[in-house]
């Protein structure tokens, strides 16, 4: 068996150093730097640093509705669970609607898929909400549509769905027209759920005393 490093503490410390020492992430705020380090911590690729778009607002954002104790919306479980709940201030709700009955009865009534119909069940809590979304393009397509149709708006938008159909299209559209709300995303194929909680873990963390 090879030496290995065993110190939590100083896996981390490591981790941290070697992402600083390898990407360039002078092109992001300040403040958006932490989330940047995070996201590549999730995925263990200092080359996403050229796909990712974090606004400069975004983190701000973020902090302020969970402090304000508004809803953390996911378009999975694994985002859900992804998301540190001991970091968030109390009362702060992750909320997954797509196994909800509801979502699937709104999916097959309109023919399009349950992670998109679950969205629609966000509209209700939206305004002032944080929306991760991690696997789905649909649930990010919807979520831009309802916006473009009247909906209220979350207080950000973490758009990093992974896949090979519409996942590219679906966040191309956020980065190109996040309509007026703070985002952050990664152009191209790569996502996850890892990275989209990975957002909102750095901005809790930063919270947490």
């Amino acid at each position: 068996m090879r030496d290995y490093l065993s110190d939590p503490a100083e896996i981390y410390r490591r981790s941290f150093a070697t992402i600083r020492a390898e990407a360039d992430l002078s092109g992001f705020a300040v403040a958006a730097r932490p989330i940047a380090e995070r996201v590549i911590h999730a995925c263990g690729m200092t080359d996403i640093v050229g796909d990712l778009r974090i606004s400069g607002d975004l983190p701000g954002a973020i902090a302020g509705a969970l402090k304000a104790g508004k809803p953390i919306f996911t378009d999975s479980e694994m985002v859900r669970q992804g998301i540190i709940a001991r970091s968030l201030p109390a009362g702060v709700e992750i909320i997954c609607t797509l196994n909800d009955p509801k979502a699937r009865e709104l999916g097959l009534g309109r023919q399009i898929t349950r992670s998109a119909a679950a969205v629609s069940l966000w509209l209700p809590r939206l305004k002032g909400a944080v929306a991760v979304i991690g696997n789905a393009p649909t649930a990010l397509f919807a979520l831009l549509e309802a916006l473009d149709a009247g909906a209220d708006k979350p207080a950000a938008i973490v758009g990093m769905p992974v896949g090979f159909i519409g996942a590219q299209e679906s966040k191309d559209e956020l980065a190109e027209n996040p309509r007026g709300v703070p985002f952050a995303t990664l152009l191209g194929r790569r996502g996850g759920s890892a990275m989209a909680s990975s957002v909102v873990n750095a901005v809790a963390t930063e919270l947490s005393p």
